[in-house]
């Protein structure tokens, strides 16, 4: 499977004329090499592979990686310009996304003969369409999340703090088996509910509220992504109005994902229905992103992106609107594009729920 992607990679050698390839981001050195530790470095070129880190990292860089020769270095840029140098490279691509500009013009100091050419997300897109093995890792980690969610439900309760249910719902995780929380949860009740990254905090649930609960989980390095906007107590008839909107806009663009879609007209089958409702100007952000090694990844799912739905392609599908001084719903799934449409991977309903 690592041979696959890496000769994949090894494309962007030929298409920008290049010697090596330098990776300096993380999710894409796990995705090609299998190295889950926190410093290091890939090089390839036509024929060969090398990773390169530190020495807290070496053993287990010789149990996680294959086909590579590992190299030990004192310094990231030390290690790189060594090793380039050895190589004789004239031209090597480096990841525009993920190398500061410090590093590059550090890079390009020390190897004056060596001309850098920053590849852009390209090398990202990489990832965009997962295989099985993605799919099932990713398939247990919503359902794990989702499995957490409903077991904390009990604590979504008029007096509880935002905080007190994001915590609940991070250690049920834990428990559940997950190693990380993909992100710190969005608990965003009553006016808060119009922020939409509103970070858990101290303010207390109050009867006859909308809570909008942002949660993921991380398995073996995948995430999971979902929203859920619950009422506690009976729902008045503008929040039940509002509900049914956002509502029904996830369920258009969710009927719509499909191969050969562009991601800009699915944020337009949501976003037109929000604003043929008059709401237009309270749902500001795109409609989703692409979820993986990285919660937020490519694909981007907005009027921005012309990118095109690929079976195999994971990304939220999360419309919302957001009123100041009233509140807000968001309602979110990820889903993965299959041969005639998507499937949902996140698995708590998205019906109303009413506590």
């Amino acid at each position: 499977m690592l041979k696959n992607r890496v000769s994949t990679a090894r494309r962007y050698l030929e298409n920008y004329g290049l010697d090596a390839l330098v990776f300096l981001g993380l999710p894409n050195i796990r995705y090609l090499a299998g190295f889950t530790g926190s410093d290091g470095a890939l090089v390839l070129s036509q024929g060969k592979g090398w990773f390169l880190t530190d020495s807290r990292y070496t053993f287990q860089a010789s149990l996680e990686t294959s086909g590579l020769e590992i190299r030990e270095y004192r310094g990231k840029l030390e290690g790189l310009s060594g090793l380039l140098g050895e190589l004789n490279v004239a031209r090597a691509g480096i990841e525009a996304e993920h190398a500061t500009v410090a590093f590059h013009r550090a890079l390009s100091d020390a190897k004056p003969d060596v001309v850098f050419i920053p590849v852009g997300g390209e090398l990202d897109d990489l990832r965009m369409a997962k295989d099985e093995d993605e799919l099932t890792l990713l398939r247990t980690t919503a359902e794990l999340a989702s499995t957490a969610f409903f077991s904390i439900l009990e604590n979504i309760r008029p007096g509880a703090r935002e905080r007190d249910v994001a915590l609940a719902l991070e250690f049920a995780m834990k428990r559940a088996g997950a190693d990380n929380k993909s992100f710190d949860f969005i608990v965003a009740s009553g006016t808060r509910g119009a922020l939409p990254h509103g970070k858990a905090g101290d303010r207390v649930i109050g009867r006859g509220e909308l809570v909008t609960v942002d949660f993921g989980a991380v398995c073996q390095g995948y995430h999971s992504d979902e929203t859920v906007t619950v009422s506690v107590g009976a729902p008045d008839a503008r929040q039940r109005e509002i509900y049914g909107i956002v509502k029904d806009a996830h369920d258009l663009a969710m009927e719509a994902v499909k191969p050969g879609i562009c991601m800009k007209e699915l944020d337009a089958k949501a976003r037109g229905y929000i604003e043929a409702h008059g709401f237009g100007k309270y749902f500001g952000h795109g409609l989703g992103h692409g979820v993986g090694l990285e919660v937020h990844e490519r694909p981007l799912v907005s009027h921005k992106s012309d990118t095109v739905a690929e079976e195999g392609m994971v990304f939220t599908i999360e419309p919302g609107i957001y009123i100041p001084e009233w509140g807000g719903v968001r309602i979110e799934d990820t889903v993965v594009v299959t041969g005639t449409g998507c499937q949902p991977l996140t698995r708590v309903s998205k019906e109303l729920m009413i506590l």
